[in-house]
């Protein structure tokens, strides 16, 4: 029997239903896989087999009975440790939550269950997703299996490395400045942030309430597509869902024409801080959208200079309200209560003990930016410069159908190198921070490998909101383009772990 860790999620939804394969087959392959490789991924901070194998054999009990299965039944999947599940640990990679237990399942966790798909377990994540490498994670760093030295990307570079070391053939992120995209960059993979909206936010731990937005990650786009098309819609639990059918995204992967389509270049993204080898695998895959049929312009976003900045007000602005919370009283850590001390002592001790030093930071910056005397200078600055943002890409979709731009500046660092640069930390998240601004849909997929040093580069495609079936008709163009031009998909090129 092939390697069923090798097969697609399409691949193995298709040999599930048909019966060729069970659903518990497939879900203890992924379990030995996890057991044989992930001591040197990190990716997982709990690994659910009981539940898993429960579900598995769930999805083959209807397959018996005749019941028509749904499109990724009997999927393994594997979890960004962000969304509530009932029973199973949810730690947002913070010693906070440490043991924490939810009583209720997330919208999307519900979704997927519902679909059938296998749930392995929790991957490690930036503590409370406030990272670009998964360095942050109080459980320690995810590896990343092009080059376990290097990082995978983050906040949610345990779900991206997951997918890279065949770990689970799909995977759920959150991106609120990136952190989808930019680990499917330097990994090799797909990541897709929908339309803010566009996938519930309930039970999502929140970072960042107007900026965070749930999404697939995989290994081909078709993949993704079935998965963004399982976990979107409206749900009244959330306010800011949005209230509208879901875009034909697993037809647009389908069909993957872009013959017509007006492709805009962003000036902006290029130039001096980006790695030359990301840049000339950047052009190529602009070449080959002219070679399919795009109509290929460039396209300036002056605005998009001042996301970056804008960015790191508005989101640990809302930081610092969104983890205060976290206070020793309700769930969690709770530090300190000896009996002789005040209910602000023991918060202060737990808050101390519980939170990382790039989440002390950016509570800080935030509870600054929003204080007397300065919310105006700076966090309602911010906000002008977002809308500055919106109007820019406004301007654009006017004249293009899509952007396009290299997803991240350079390929995956070394761990530890920017450890103690936050700036040059945040510098990873460039090119993905002006989408989460203005709350349009966006993806990234490989594009090829860096010639200075073999590691994976991200091409990200921008679409307007709500026209998220776009993004999946370009990816699936580029994906077959270079498809046929290297032979096999980008990740059998990976070093064997």
């Amino acid at each position: 029997m092939a390697d069923l860790t090798r097969l697609t999620a399409a691949e193995t939804a298709a040999r599930v239903a048909s019966g060729d394969v069970s659903a518990v087959e497939v879900a203890q392959a992924h379990l030995d896989r996890i057991a044989e490789v992930d001591g040197k991924v990190h990716a997982f901070l709990h690994v659910d087999a009981e539940g898993a194998l429960a579900a598995a054999k769930a999805v083959d009990d209807r397959r018996a009975k005749g019941d028509r299965l749904g499109p990724l039944a009997g999927v393994p999947l594997a979890l960004k440790d962000v969304f509530t599940t009932k029973g199973v640990p949810t730690t947002c990679g913070s010693k906070i939550l440490e043991g924490w237990v939810p009583p209720y399942d997330a919208t999307v966790t519900a979704k997927l269950r519902e679909a059938g798909v296998v749930i392995l377990g929790k991957t490690n994540m930036d503590e409370f997703a406030m990272g670009s490498s998964t360095e942050n994670s109080a459980y320690g760093p995810t590896h990343n299996p092009w080059d376990l030295t290097r990082i995978p990307g983050g906040s949610g570079g345990g779900s991206a490395a997951a997918l890279a070391a065949f770990e689970a053939p799909l995977a759920i992120g959150t991106d609120t400045g990136g952190s989808i995209r930019q680990p499917g960059a330097v990994t090799g993979t797909v990541g897709v942030k929908p339309t803010y909206g566009g996938v519930s936010r309930y039970g999502l731990v929140a970072f960042s309430s107007s900026l965070d937005q749930a999404g697939p990650c995989a290994r081909t786009v078709l993949d993704a597509a079935l998965l963004h098309a399982t976990i979107a819609g409206h749900d009244p639990k959330d306010s800011t869902s949005i209230d509208a059918p879901v875009p034909d995204v697993v037809g647009a992967a389908r069909s993957g024409d872009v013959r017509g389509l007006r492709v805009g270049v962003v000036k902006e993204f290029g130039g001096e801080g980006y790695q030359p080898g990301v840049e000339q695998r950047f052009r190529e895959a602009v070449e080959l959208l002219r070679e399919l049929g795009a109509e290929v312009v460039e396209i300036s976003c002056p605005h998009f200079t001042y996301a970056m900045p804008a960015y790191y007000l508005i989101a640990p602005s809302e930081a610092s309200s969104n983890l205060a919370r976290f206070d020793a009283m309700r769930y969690g850590l709770r530090v300190g209560d000896n009996g002789d001390r005040s209910a602000e002592e023991v918060m202060s001790l737990t808050r101390e003990a519980g939170f990382g030093p790039e989440v002390k930071r950016r509570i800080m910056l935030g509870t600054y930016a929003l204080s007397s005397g300065y919310y105006d200078a700076y966090y309602g600055q911010a906000q002008k410069v977002r809308t500055l943002i919106a109007r820019d890409f406004d301007a654009a979709f006017a004249q293009v159908d899509v952007l396009v731009s290299p997803t991240t500046p350079t390929t995956a660092f070394p761990i530890g190198e920017r450890a103690d640069d936050p700036m040059a930390m945040y510098l990873a998240d460039l090119c993905t921070i002006p989408s989460n601004l203005a709350g349009n849909a966006a993806m990234s997929l490989p594009c090829g490998l860096a010639p200075e040093d073999g590691l994976p580069v991200g091409l990200q495609i921008i679409a307007p909101t709500m026209a998220d079936d776009r993004l999946y008709k370009v990816g699936a163009a580029v994906e077959a383009g270079f498809l046929a031009k290297w032979g096999a998909p980008l990740l059998d090129q990976a070093p064997a772990l």
